[in-house]
């Protein structure tokens, strides 16, 4: 039987490379992304590299949560329908913004990095419960740890602080999976998270040369904030696809769940936060609220 595999904003940077390491492995791979140029080239590149389990493109805005819904809709359906399970999902989705933008009302950064990727998750579960063994991999980013960590609200209080803000957001989805990882224990599906370190992608592509990201505090020290951004931001996509494409694959992992693969492609400790349980129920009450798993 065919292993199948999603990665979500798989068709370049990072996602690419995910998929590219997928395709090595045996599995079928589906990349899904906005841009149908972007979808062809990928796929073509899949099939150099695994012509006997061809690739595939699906095309979703995965800032938009309705889009999401039909994506997940469509590749339950195609599962239900081949018999093939769906072995491993990568959400890869990931996006800063310098300026403070909402999405259907809600702060952008909260919705592509966290609400998108939880509720494909959710959508999916029962596609990749029947599938199993599978995984779920959560693409995750050393930003958390400067990351607000209250989930009162979507949004905290005071400026907006793009790179702050995608930490944030990062941290409630790093969370997520590990929160996950628990609910799902004892079903064969298992849950990671990876951390990529760093790559040149389009997300980093100038925008982390903006000092308009960071905090007041750390705009004194931009020149020093500037330098490491710029050396965490120059490693090569393939490299940092390193973490997720072992969370996904790794026969060592097999029964094992709720592991970070850090950005030297092996397990490290989370972050404490990732694992309060009173942030967890905090982070579980804004998905609900805000990313409803069924519309009414």
């Amino acid at each position: 039987m065919v292993k199948t595999a999603v990665v979500t904003a798989g068709t370049a940077g990072i996602g690419l490379e995910t998929a590219l390491g997928l395709a090595d492995a045996g599995f079928s791979v589906t990349v899904v992304g906005r841009d149908a140029d972007r979808g062809a080239r990928a796929v073509d590149r899949i099939n150099a590299r695994n012509p006997a389990h061809p690739g595939r493109f699906l095309p979703a805005d995965l800032g938009s949560l309705d889009q999401v819904r039909a994506l997940a809709d469509r590749i339950a359906a195609e599962h239900a329908a081949s018999g093939d399970p769906l072995s491993v999902l990568v959400n890869n989705v990931g996006a800063m913004f310098p300026q403070r933008q909402t999405l259907d009302g809600v702060e952008a950064s909260f919705v592509v990095n966290h609400l998108s990727p939880y509720l494909l998750t959710e959508l999916l579960l029962p596609t990749l419960t029947n599938g199993a063994p599978s995984r779920i991999v959560n693409v995750t980013s050393g930003a958390v740890g400067l990351a607000k960590r209250a989930f009162d609200a979507v949004e905290p209080p005071g400026g907006y602080y793009g790179f702050h803000w995608y930490g944030r957001a990062k941290l409630a989805n790093l969370v997520y999976t590990l929160d996950l990882a628990n609910r799902l224990e004892g079903t064969a599906v298992s849950v990671f998270a990876a951390d990529p370190g760093g790559a040149a992608t389009d997300m980093t592509d100038g925008t982390m040369a903006d000092p308009k990201i960071v905090s007041p505090p750390l705009r004194l020290l931009w020149p020093l904030v500037r330098r490491k951004f710029e050396r965490s931001t120059s490693g090569p996509a393939s490299v940092a696809a390193r973490p997720s494409i072992v969370a996904a694959t790794d026969g060592a992992l097999a029964g094992r769940t709720g592991i970070v693969i850090g950005a030297q492609a092996h397990p490290v400790t989370p972050l404490r936060a990732a694992t309060d349980p009173r942030i967890a129920q905090d982070v579980r009450r804004l998905s609900e609220r805000y990313a409803p798993l069924a519309l009414t």
